[in-house]
């Protein structure tokens, strides 16, 4: 009088030939998609402001650091307007890129160019406070110029992370 374990098999649904298959829907920020579009534009137009600001001060090359944000904020440049004009394209012809290849290139340079450009502000954030509060010569210099540069720099760096990881979850993910 013992009970026994029992299975009991669940009816599969027969596969249909030429029948559609179910994808996931596009997550926002990925590839090809007006998410991802739109933190491009805000990455492109951030470091743009930056550099705009940067080079307008006379003496930001005698200042290594505010050379660095000048070349790290340039490569964020060109490398957002590659991939704006990358997401234009799928957007127009409602496509997106689901290839791994393809997803894996946006990371790798996501993340090459958000570590460069977070990089970049931090140092140039601590040559601003250096000049500012400890050597007391922003009469001088330019310091709000600097400053806003800086904040653009990070302003870019907050609109290139969430880009970098859905690219990377999305890779990560089956």
């Amino acid at each position: 009088m013992m009970s026994r374990p029992a299975v009991h098999p669940v009816p599969i649904a027969p596969m249909i030939i030429g029948a559609p298959r179910v994808r996931m829907k596009d997550i926002q920020g990925m590839p090809g998609t007006l998410g991802s579009l739109i933190l491009r534009l805000c990455q492109l137009v951030f470091a743009v402001i930056s550099i705009c600001v940067m080079v307008t001060t006379s003496d930001f090359p005698t200042v290594t650091a505010f050379s660095y944000l000048v070349a790290a904020v340039g490569l964020q440049i060109i490398w957002s307007l590659v991939l704006a004009i990358a997401d234009v394209y799928a957007i127009l012809v409602k496509r997106s890129y689901r290839n791994a290849a393809v997803v894996s290139l946006f990371a790798v340079g996501d993340g090459i160019t958000s570590t460069l450009t977070f990089a970049a502000a931090c140092a140039s954030a601590g040559i601003t406070v250096l000049i500012s509060n400890d050597l007391d010569k922003c009469k001088v210099n330019h310091c709000t110029r600097f400053m806003s540069a800086t904040a653009m720099a990070f302003l870019s760096w907050f609109a290139a992370s969430p880009s970098f990881f859905v690219n990377f979850w999305f890779l990560a993910s089956p």
